[in-house]
C-alpha cells in the first residue's frame, strides 16, 4: 500500500464550500471510480485552521495513475467542481505527497 497526502488550503470563509462538495458529491464519485479514502482532518492547533488534509489509499502507483485521472478527467466531476465555484474558487492551494509506510508502521 502507498498512501497519498493531500492538504488543501482554502481561501478565507470557503472551507464550508469544500466541505460541502466533498460530502455531496466527491466521495460518490471517488466510489464509482474505486479511490479509497483513509481519513480526512482538519487543523485543531497548528498553522492554519483553514485547512483540509485527507488520505487516499493505493495498491500501488500504477493503480493511482489509472484511477486518479479516471476522476479528474469525468465529466461528472468537472461540473460539480464548476458549479461548487460558481460563486468564487475555493482552493488557494492544494499539496500531495506520496507515502510508503515503514516496516515498522502499524499502518501498511
Amino acid at each position: 500500500m502507498i498512501y497519498e497526502l493531500r492538504v488543501y488550503e482554502c481561501l478565507p470563509g470557503r472551507l464550508p464550500a469544500l466541505f460541502k462538495r466533498f460530502n455531496d458529491h466527491t466521495l460518490a464519485l471517488w466510489d464509482k471510480h474505486g479511490i479509497r479514502q483513509a481519513g480526512f482532518f482538519t487543523t485543531m492547533v497548528g498553522e492554519s485552521s483553514n485547512r483540509l488534509t485527507y488520505f487516499i489509499a493505493w495498491e500501488s502507483l500504477a493503480e493511482r495513475e489509472v484511477k486518479w485521472k479516471a476522476f479528474v478527467t469525468d465529466p461528472a466531476w468537472l461540473k460539480v467542481r464548476d458549479e461548487s465555484e460558481s460563486d468564487g474558487p475555493i482552493l488557494a492551494n492544494i499539496t500531495n505527497q506520496l507515502l510508503a509506510p515503514t516496516a515498522f508502521s502499524s499502518v501498511k
